[in-house]
């Protein structure tokens, strides 16, 4: 963890009080590292960090044996849950389920494929109507920026959004229409005068158009139909519109490994630059997936191995910020399993559920720590979202936290996952690492009852 003093505070003053919960072990990964601590927690956010031994006294008391790690929650800042309107797809209540089985407490949710998208202070009225009584975690939105909706922007960050999404080709749905990079800038332009974030899914559509088409079940020709360049010049455009606007912006869902020295060049040069990639990008490989398994599907692609170890560098030399899971579902239908055509099936990974255990499974054979996986997955997240009480297990912070048990396997079975559709690439992949238990605000999530909140801008 970047932070490495112990965050005790006042709390030794407090070493009698009953907290609500009181969570013990010798593996607590507090902003010290892993150590030994004791965690009291009181209306749901954590107010003691003691040395193991104190024996703080609470009302439930969990006692951690060695083999498990208490982990501040994860923080996914791109979901696709699609309610309203393809709630057939996935809905809040499977989404933000599958989400805390994989340790994930905060998700913030994309403003298209749901019917309407969240384009204006209307539509994001809807969406929270359907998620209110429908989350297991805490639940927060983007907003979107299409053609014409320029005058919706500052209503919706006025409203809690946390940013603002847009595309530089045609986003698969209709309802979300791309912008132009002059529109880009424009709307960019906009955000900046009062401080919000720009997040763009960066592939040039020029460049795709001239590339070969999609049709047919050869993963080879899908992969081609995606090229790095479009990425590339993508990324270029946000680099550019964002130094002469001044404007924050993110660069969604990273899978070309050549973007990564103009991305660090321009952070050298002031940018006000970001990144993220995905398990799928660091995890699978171009050259192992079966020709008519569209269930590897997404965009950008999965690509080679020689651009997954270049994603895992950038990773740990800090060009790329953070791990999100870029969540896409869709109907089984819609991947086109029957006939396994790239050109037709629906272009997404669905893996709220699985991202830590893919990660760490990875990360371990790297030798790269548990701490660094958490850092990538919690609390950079929740700092690109501006969230100052999630993300990490600290005094005042939200009582956010699951417990994993890294040295122990799983089998991914597609059956037992909380996603509304049973389809998933990684189906019969042995993994590392096991979270037994997630808890919102110091209360367990026990898949039944949800007691998630809405979550806005500056209050979490």
């Amino acid at each position: 963890m970047s932070d490495t003093r112990d965050q005790l505070g006042d709390a030794a003053a407090a070493g009698s009080a009953n907290y609500d919960l009181v969570v013990r072990g010798s593996r607590i990964l507090t902003t010290a590292g892993i150590v030994a601590r004791e965690i009291g927690i009181r209306a749901g956010r954590v107010v003691a960090i003691e040395p193991l031994g104190n024996n703080l006294s609470a009302d439930d008391v969990i006692e951690l044996d060695d083999s498990q790690v208490m982990i501040p929650g994860l923080v996914d800042t791109h979901v696709h849950v699609n309610e309203p309107g393809r709630t057939e797809w996935e809905g809040f209540d499977s989404a933000t389920r599958a989400a805390a089985a994989g340790g994930v407490t905060t998700l913030i949710d994309m403003p298209l494929n749901s019917i309407p998208p969240t384009v204006n202070a209307e539509a994001l009225a809807l969406k929270r109507a359907a998620a209110q009584t429908k989350s297991h975690i805490d639940v927060g939105f983007w907003g979107g920026a299409i053609p014409g909706n320029k005058g919706d922007l500052r209503q919706l960050h006025d409203d809690g959004v946390f940013g603002f999404k847009c595309f530089l080709l045609h986003s698969g749905v209709d309802e979300f229409p791309h912008l132009t990079a002059d529109e880009m800038e424009e709307d960019m332009a906009e955000l900046a005068s009062f401080d919000s974030l720009m997040i763009v899914h960066a592939e040039d559509s020029r460049a795709i158009d001239r590339a070969p088409h999609a049709e047919g079940d050869q993963y080879a020709r899908f992969l081609a139909s995606r090229p790095r360049g479009a990425e590339n010049v993508a990324i270029a455009e946000v680099i550019e519109r964002a130094r002469w606007t001044g404007v924050r912006a993110h660069i969604l869902h990273l899978s070309s490994s050549d973007a990564l020295p103009m991305i660090a060049s321009a952070r050298r040069d002031g940018v006000k630059l970001t990144v993220e990639t995905c398990p799928h990008y660091l995890t699978l490989l171009a050259e192992e997936i079966p020709n008519g398994a569209t269930a590897f599907k997404c965009c950008p692609p999965i690509r080679e191995a020689s651009n997954r170890e270049l994603l895992w560098k950038g990773l740990l030399d800090g060009t790329i910020d953070c791990i999100v899971s870029d969540h896409s579902p869709s109907t089984i239908d819609l991947k086109d399993v029957e006939n396994g055509d790239f050109g037709v099936a629906w272009g997404g990974v669905a893996s709220l559920q699985l991202g830590l255990s893919l990660i760490w499974t990875e990360a371990r054979k790297r030798g790269i720590s548990l701490e660094q996986v958490v850092e990538w997955m919690a609390v950079k997240p929740a700092q690109l979202a501006g969230m100052t009480r999630k993300g990490r297990i600290a005094l005042g912070c939200d009582a956010d936290f699951a417990i994993f048990a890294p040295d122990e396997g799983q089998i991914v079975d597609v059956r037992e996952l909380h996603h509304r559709n049973q389809i998933s690439p990684y189906d019969g992949r042995a993994l590392a690492g096991v979270v037994s238990g997630t808890w919102v605000r110091g209360r367990k999530v026990d898949f039944a009852t949800p007691h998630g909140r809405l979550i806005r801008r500056g209050e979490a």
